[in-house]
């Protein structure tokens, strides 16, 4: 929980560096100092801004925006230009890899000095260190000079430290992204516990990370602050601007195939009449939702049907479900692409899917005006309870080159009542389950209803 006291503030933050056209310009520098014979780039100009403790604070902006400039000046390691930073209590900075390494050293000598740097007795490093190693899961080369470690190795080892120092303030750019996906987990619980009692200052271009982890957020751009506030608004005007984006029928079906009849989950109906019943009310499509998008395209209408085309607003955890979005064309739309996202409270996407690959090699043209439908059916989830939205897009392009036209950040919500799932994200229904002794012919299993 985050409290008035502000843990750091920077005023008028900036950080210059001088840029020589010509090597031999640095001479003439040195030797006439009363000339200029450089040019100033501002990796970061007039930062002002205030972080309390307790919060949690992403900071998003594209490459060479200023974001790791600026946590370096906070974590110490980079002097500013101009204005003033104050930080109050220890801070255990995650930047690049293996900064503060000695790459000659070994792994346990970085442990050791890295520990002493961030301000830890020598008492205390010999008394964590053996945690700190386990921690890192590198036991077999911790005694191997780090130069030789792989970059996954580099960002074991250094949260390993910082999570060991007993730090007041965490900051994280970008280092979780070259870990392997069990040790990104345990960092990511790591985060999750600190963030009950300590300041952590996050760096990612993944929003949805910012979002499910963060308070607020800055957005940097070209060395400034551009705006800041609550995480999930500042992502969503950040992905706006990464499109160059500022925006205060046909019906698209998929290939014909062979019609089945829809497997359920083989416990659905002792489910549906039992108190773990998964109730999801769902609301009515929002068309004030905040959205962005070059807007040659407008979505009109988000909503779940039922197999008879008739709107849910209610729907059961493990049945069949049609999620259809209505669009309109404002200006001829060449190759479409219509795409979904479910997201939890936090901002996480938990699974969502597109028209595109349907359509790949035979891409659809939407003349102005007319209006065009996309449906996409499954069989909802199990979901833990709680608040859930639905993000819906109409681009144009292709899967990795494309123009958003209209992005509807919470289209419809729903809510969540009751249900048996109890841990994960989502629950999938299960078409079978079996257990039996191995190598005999013996089974208990159930069948598919």
């Amino acid at each position: 929980m985050s409290s008035d006291e502000i843990i750091i503030e920077g005023k008028g933050l900036g950080k210059a560096y001088q840029i020589y056209a010509k090597p031999h310009d640095r001479l003439k520098q040195m030797l006439f100092r009363s000339r200029r014979f450089y040019s100033e780039y501002w990796a970061v100009q007039n930062a002002d801004f205030v972080v309390r403790r307790g919060e949690t604070v992403g900071i998003v902006g594209r490459n060479g925006s200023g974001k790791s400039t600026l946590l370096q000046i906070i974590a110490g390691t980079l002097q500013a230009t101009t204005g003033s930073i104050e930080v109050k209590g220890r801070v255990a900075p995650l930047l690049e890899l293996g900064a503060g390494f000695n790459p000659e050293f070994t792994g346990r000598e970085n442990i050791r000095l890295s520990a002493a740097i961030l301000g830890l007795s020598p008492d205390q490093i010999t008394e964590r260190e053996p945690s700190i190693v386990d921690f890192s899961g590198i036991e077999d080369f911790v005694d191997q000079p780090v130069k030789t470690y792989s970059s996954g190795m580099y960002a074991r080892l250094a949260f390993a430290v910082a999570a060991h120092v007993d730090a007041d303030v965490l900051i994280v750019d970008e280092i979780l992204s070259v870990g392997d996906a069990a040790f990104t987990q345990k960092c990511m619980r790591f985060i999750r516990k600190f963030k009950e009692h300590g300041t952590i200052l996050f760096v990612s271009h993944d929003t949805a990370s910012v979002n499910a982890l963060c308070d607020r957020a800055i957005w940097m751009d070209k060395g400034q602050i551009r705006a800041e506030g609550e995480a999930k608004e500042i992502s969503l005007a950040y992905q706006a601007a990464l499109h160059g984006d500022d925006v205060g029928g046909f019906s698209i079906q998929g290939r014909k195939r062979e019609a089945k009849k829809p497997r359920r989950d083989l416990r659905h109906e002792l489910i549906a009449t039992s108190t773990h019943r998964n109730d999801i009310e769902v609301f009515a499509f929002d068309s004030e939702a905040p959205s962005y998008g070059a807007a040659q395209g407008k979505i009109v209408n988000v909503e779940f049907q039922a197999e008879d085309q008739t709107p849910l607003s209610v729907i059961e955890g493990g049945s069949e479900v049609t999620l259809v979005v209505e669009a309109t064309a404002l200006a001829d739309l060449a190759s479409p692409i219509v795409g979904f996202f479910v997201r939890d409270k936090l901002g996480q996407n938990l699974f969502g899917d597109n028209t595109y690959l349907s359509f790949a090699h035979s891409p659809l043209e939407i003349p102005a005006g007319d209006r065009f439908v996309a449906r996409f059916s499954f069989q909802m989830p199990y979901l833990p309870t709680g608040d859930y939205a639905v993000c819906a897009a109409l681009a144009t392009g292709t899967q990795s080159d494309h123009v958003q036209q209209h992005w509807v950040d919470t289209a419809v919500t729903f809510r969540c009542e009751g249900g048996h799932h109890r841990q994960g994200l989502l629950g999938i229904p299960m078409h079978e389950i079996d257990l039996k002794l191995n190598d005999t012919d013996t089974a208990q299993s159930s069948a598919p209803a």
